[in-house]
């Protein structure tokens, strides 16, 4: 059986590639989305104390490290049995929203946008962040005054705009000054105005696409509070394929929903709801499950956005703009907390004692999808056990048939073209996997592969 291989993957966060199995007349027999990295975190935070968890985490990817800290601080208020004061609160959902603008914008104007405004079938060498900028110089300009607002938010709540370490048990560790506040007031309003005008190229991003490439057909999970668009606060809502809800989880009853699995072709876990049913996460799944985004610009979009896709929606491609949806709301938001006198108030922590639980769960909504951070202490606060379940290993299934799906449109005669090759690629980056967040616990892959690069 002949092979073509996809290695690396480009334009994504991590490495991975794409083997497609071909039979004896030149036919895609299967394919797959295949990871071969691997990292250790569920392991080596074995035996570190859980207030260090918060502190650790974030080092295990440079794109989303906000979510990783904001979920393992929630963890850990559990684990001591305490509740941030509104101030504290206020702050982490800041830090939210700035992770989610500079990690959205990242996506949209650099990783998908050259495909779409550039074309799939552009030049490799030109079909690329450089290549866009050369293209459309004043929109790659934007792009990184967009990425700046969204690092200085990190920086100014988070403490540093890499890896954050303010989030702590309880709350967080620095108040937001006046002066910060006045200067992230004036760089929001700014970034709000060219989140707006960039709805003009988002909308029309798809024209022309045929969106039924690489659909999947599954459920969905992602966070609303009150069916309101939120990062931060809220249960999962679970979601069948049809849209009908099915359930929703907040904390240690996820063990009661949804359940971890491995294939043998891949480092990555998957996840399913319990009962073989498969679902995804991230942002088309978060606005198949909200009632309303929750700010005007936003939910002007996402009218308009259900209007052509219906309210739940299966096209992958669809991703790209549910992101930029998202995007928007996010920049509205910050808009919004920072107009709010409360965000510089001087209570921002609930002091800790002992270990008053001996499991905590954070969970909480990353730029993916929604990440679940599985704490179990000893009477110390020792960790003894560590699960994360990360939103690229929950899009595992998806963008796995969708790779086969693509395949078997583009391949022709036992060959796949650079164009084609991109396509494939395109269904992979809609999804916007992060592989170093996801690879932290070894399925049941052979440890030697042995792959055929595509020449």
């Amino acid at each position: 059986m002949k092979e073509i291989t996809i290695s690396p993957v480009t334009r994504i966060e991590g490495h991975a590639g794409v083997r497609i199995y071909l039979n004896d007349q030149g036919q895609v027999d299967s394919a797959h989305f295949q990871v071969v990295e691997l990292r250790g975190f569920e392991k080596f935070l074995i035996g570190a104390s859980i207030e260090e968890a918060p502190r650790i985490t974030p080092r295990i990817c440079g794109i989303c490290p906000s979510a990783h800290h904001l979920a393992a601080a929630k963890a850990t208020d559990q684990i001591f049995g305490v509740e941030p004061p509104a101030t504290g609160k206020k702050l982490r959902e800041l830090l939210s929203i700035g992770q989610f603008i500079h990690s959205h914008a990242l996506h949209f104007f650099m990783l998908a946008a050259p495909d779409f405004i550039l074309g799939h079938d552009a030049p490799v060498e030109s079909r690329n962040v450089i290549g866009l900028a050369r293209h459309s110089p004043d929109l790659a300009k934007k792009a990184i005054a967009v990425r700046k607002f969204g690092q200085r938010l990190t920086e100014a709540v988070g403490g540093k705009p890499i890896h954050p370490s303010n989030a702590l048990p309880g709350g967080m560790s620095t108040p937001l000054t006046e002066g910060k506040k006045a200067e992230l007031t004036t760089m929001a309003n700014e970034v709000l105005g060219i989140a707006r005008e960039g709805w003009d190229l988002a909308r029309g991003l798809l024209d022309g696409v045929d969106t039924d490439f690489g659909a999947v057909t599954t459920g969905f999970l992602g966070m609303a509070n009150n069916g309101v668009y939120s990062t931060y606060e809220g249960p999962a809502m679970m979601l069948g394929p049809d849209g009908g809800q099915i359930g929703s989880f907040s904390g240690q009853d996820y063990t009661n929903f949804i359940e971890e699995y491995s294939e043998d072709w891949s480092y990555l876990k998957f996840a399913r709801f319990k009962g073989g049913d498969y679902y995804r996460v991230g942002p088309l799944a978060r606005l198949n499950i909200v009632q309303k985004m929750g700010t005007e610009h936003a939910d002007a979009a996402l009218a308009e956005y259900r209007e052509r896709f219906g309210t739940v929606t299966q096209a992958t491609l669809a991703y790209n703009l549910a992101r930029y949806i998202e995007f928007l709301a996010s920049c509205e938001q910050a808009v919004q907390l920072l107009s709010d006198p409360g965000i510089t108030g001087s209570d921002i922590r609930t002091p800790v004692g002992a270990v008053v639980n001996r499991r905590g769960i954070g969970l909480i909504e990353a730029p993916r999808g929604t990440l679940i951070h599985d704490y179990t202490v000893d009477e110390n606060g020792v960790i003894e056990r560590c699960n994360l379940i990360v939103a690229t290993c929950q899009n595992n299934y998806g963008m796995d048939r969708g790779v086969e799906d693509m395949a078997r449109r583009v391949v022709e005669n036992g060959a796949l073209t650079d164009g084609a090759a991109n396509r494939i690629e395109m269904i992979i980056r809609a999804y916007d996997p992060c592989i170093s967040c996801a690879t932290h616990a070894i399925g049941r892959m052979p440890l030697k592969i042995e792959c055929i690069r595509r020449t």
